[in-house]
């Protein structure tokens, strides 16, 4: 475990301000635990059932001042936009190679010093019957703890809850992921579906 439990701030204070501002006037309030002091994690965001999810997670992640990374097709990157998305915390994941996802993501991993890459493990805003593990390898195979965000739109609060570090025993894992998020409720409920693994092949 690192010797402080806090991870010092990535951006400006004057962004969690505005962040924080934009926040409360909606009625909303961030109820975080302090992000441990890693410099490598996967941040997940649970439930997502609304296109105003992913707004509410840029403006949570600014809150906590952390300066989050994300996945995106490699074509997205050429000129003359791609410095842009990179400069937004773009991530290139190329879908042409024999590499996979998961692979891709570890390795970038390894190649930096610092990196959160914040990930929905529903994939979509529609009710799946269980959540894409990607996040869950990824962590495992670069050896960094995973973060869980949340939104709870019952009790307009957010935030970012406990680390876990994946242990390699995922159905262990995802009871603690599961157990966390029992009490958070989406925008639209009836899109929420149940936190559990893919059918085994």
């Amino acid at each position: 475990m690192p010797d402080s439990p806090r991870r010092p701030p990535d951006t400006p204070l004057i962004l969690s301000w505005i962040a924080r501002f934009i926040l409360w006037i909606f009625g909303w309030r961030i109820e975080s635990q302090p992000i441990p002091n890693y410099p490598k994690m996967v941040m997940i965001g649970a439930p997502h059932t609304s296109n105003l999810d992913g707004f509410l997670y840029i403006l949570i992640v600014l809150g906590v001042r952390v300066r989050a990374n994300f996945l995106a097709k490699h074509s997205l990157f050429r000129p003359p936009f791609g410095w842009l998305l990179r400069l937004a915390g773009g991530v290139p994941l190329n879908r042409t190679t024999t590499v996979n996802a998961v692979e891709q993501a570890v390795q970038v991993f390894r190649e930096r010093d610092r990196m959160v890459l914040a990930l929905a493990p529903e994939g979509t805003r529609k009710n799946v019957p269980y959540w894409k593990t990607g996040f869950y390898y990824i962590a495992l195979g670069a050896g960094v703890p995973i973060v869980l965000g949340y939104v709870d739109y019952r009790q307009r609060r957010c935030g970012f809850g406990p680390m876990l570090m994946p242990s390699g025993d995922i159905d262990k894992d995802f009871e603690v992921i599961r157990a966390f998020y029992a009490d958070k409720v989406g925008q639209h409920p009836e899109r929420q579906g149940p936190i559990a693994l893919p059918p085994k092949e």
